[in-house]
């Protein structure tokens, strides 16, 4: 293989629950990667990152996995990920190959720290959701999230953490425009409220076919850090649709990289 250069979930309103001890600016304590909680919602939402599966999988995914199944990945912008503070990776949907893709083009090989991915309930359930619990992964529901989970993710951006959110909230395969879901936009603006004010990272997805096969080539372009501006609703409305137009434009970068035409019309 040459190398070159799930689904997340919107947020509705949050069911009110037990907020725990408050974080301090800086966040709780050290970084979940050390397989020390991030904040003390932590064992409420997830298990943190394993000290010992962490490093197996890490040489599992991107050192044998990936390397077996795509003839090439090209990473382009790698200069746009930020070395330290908190960061907001708002990557397209466009197949469960992403998760593995990203961490290889923005995990610890790359940035120094690990992805920490915001996915849906039910890809935590079974023996999946045993490995994705073990990594750094933590669960939102899609019609009323928690705020132990909202909190969380915030906690973690606080502790200086790179945090995962799809904001399309599903796979898409096939060609056609982008939509997104206002919610990582609210999770910025609930981020500044509490004084942590996170870069949001637009990433661009590509596969030359829409359900990779053995030997596909995949491509990802990193776009330049964007900020959310103002508050409520209506800035939460304008940074989704700024969003939006610069994912279409690093997904079309993506694709010409490994050869795809833009679509017709």
């Amino acid at each position: 293989m040459t190398l070159t250069g799930e689904r997340s979930a919107p947020m509705a309103q949050p069911e009110a629950e037990g907020e725990g001890r408050r974080p301090g600016p800086g966040g709780d304590s050290a970084s979940g990667r050390s397989g020390v909680a991030t904040s003390s919602r932590e064992p409420q939402v997830c298990r943190g990152i394993s000290p010992w599966l962490a490093p197996v999988a890490m040489v599992t995914t991107q050192d044998l996995v990936l390397p077996l199944w795509f003839r090439s990945i090209t990473v382009e912008g790698r200069p746009h990920l930020p070395s330290a503070g908190p960061v907001l990776l708002a990557p397209t949907h466009k197949a469960r190959w992403d998760a593995l893709l990203l961490p290889h083009a923005a995990g610890r090989r790359v940035t120094g720290r690990d992805c920490r991915f915001m996915v849906t309930i039910d890809e935590m359930r079974g023996l999946q959701g045993w490995f994705l619990q073990r990594l750094g992964c933590f669960p939102v529901n899609q019609t009323r999230p928690s705020l132990a989970s909202l909190r969380y993710a915030v906690d973690l951006l606080a502790a200086g953490e790179q945090l995962v959110v799809f904001p399309e909230g599903r796979i898409r395969r096939e060609p056609g425009p982008i939509r997104l879901h206002q919610g990582l936009a609210r999770l910025a603006l609930l981020a500044a409220g509490r004084g942590v004010s996170v870069p949001v990272v637009p990433v661009g997805l590509a596969y030359s076919h829409p359900s990779p096969l053995p030997c596909a080539r995949a491509a990802v372009h990193v776009g330049p850090p964007m900020w959310i501006q103002g508050e409520g609703r209506d800035a939460a409305l304008a940074f989704t649709r700024e969003l939006a137009d610069a994912l279409t434009v690093l997904e079309a970068r993506a694709s010409a990289a490994i050869g795809i035409p833009p679509p017709s019309g």
